[in-house]
């Protein structure tokens, strides 16, 4: 399940936002997730809620969106939404292409709850 390792990964950058803002809680976390890597949404989720147990991602909610794959033919320089299961051309038919889109997983925001700063005095 490769859901584990992308969930360790995403708790380790939050993790690090948080230290960097001092947060006390994390609310939400935007992720896109590129078609390519086939995620499953439902084993993402279980798997950073393990993962965040006893820390301040714990309970955080996870939007996930599923970006589709985009490619450019080699060959005529169309670009087109292609299938995991079919990288054919649709203008030319060949196979060779350059992905664009849909390969990436990436961290759109994160919500923070962040202790507020007031001076004394």
């Amino acid at each position: 399940m490769h859901e584990m390792t992308i969930a360790t990964s995403l708790l380790e950058e939050v993790l690090a936002l948080v230290r960097q803002h001092k947060a006390r809680r994390v609310r939400e976390i935007e992720v896109e997730l590129g078609v390519m890597r086939l995620v499953v949404p439902e084993s993402l989720e279980t798997a950073f809620a393990v993962l965040s147990e006893g820390t301040v991602a714990e309970g955080a909610r996870l939007k996930l969106t599923e970006t589709p794959l985009r490619a450019v033919c080699n060959q005529c320089q169309k670009e087109y939404s292609a299938r995991v299961d079919d990288f054919r051309c649709p203008a030319c038919g060949q196979a060779d292409v350059r992905i664009t889109g849909g390969n990436d997983i990436i961290i759109k925001a994160v919500a923070l709850d962040v202790a507020e700063s007031g001076s004394c005095g």
